[in-house]
């Protein structure tokens, strides 16, 4: 069986993001695993170096591989090719449309934060106030 990439010259820019982004979540799993032994294994432990080492480093190697396998399964590379399509034929915003958008959205974010904090506190002193709390 050769090692060679399905539809190759295609999707690219996609399969290399999602590769990296891929890696770094092997990479984060691995160091997780790698902080799990080294506190948890007793340090009387004759192997423990060894284990603390090569488990994250197996683990990383096992997760690269199964990402490798399943990005080029002819689905997933389609799909991801088809991704790439599509996002080709977006009409991306330029800066001016962009801040503008952004300054509406955070003020719109602000002003609904204020409406339900002022209605909350309403809320609180009207059934505070039929309770006789205050």
């Amino acid at each position: 069986m050769a090692l060679e990439l399905y539809k190759s010259a295609q999707g690219r820019y996609v399969r290399v993001g999602t590769a990296i982004a891929a890696a770094l979540v092997t990479l984060v799993v691995s160091y997780y695993g790698w902080g799990l032994l080294s506190r948890h294994l007793p340090d009387d432990f004759a192997y423990k170096v060894y284990v603390v080492y090569a488990a994250p480093a197996v683990l990383f190697a096992v997760l690269a591989a199964m990402t490798a396998y399943y990005l080029n399964k002819p689905k997933a590379a389609d799909f991801l090719i088809a991704t790439e399509s599509e996002m080709k034929k977006v009409s991306w915003s330029n800066k001016a449309e962009l801040v503008g958008s952004t300054i509406v959205v955070v003020v719109t974010v602000i002003l609904l934060a204020l409406f339900i904090y002022l209605a909350d506190n309403a809320i609180i002193l009207t059934l505070a106030r039929g309770l006789d709390l205050w």
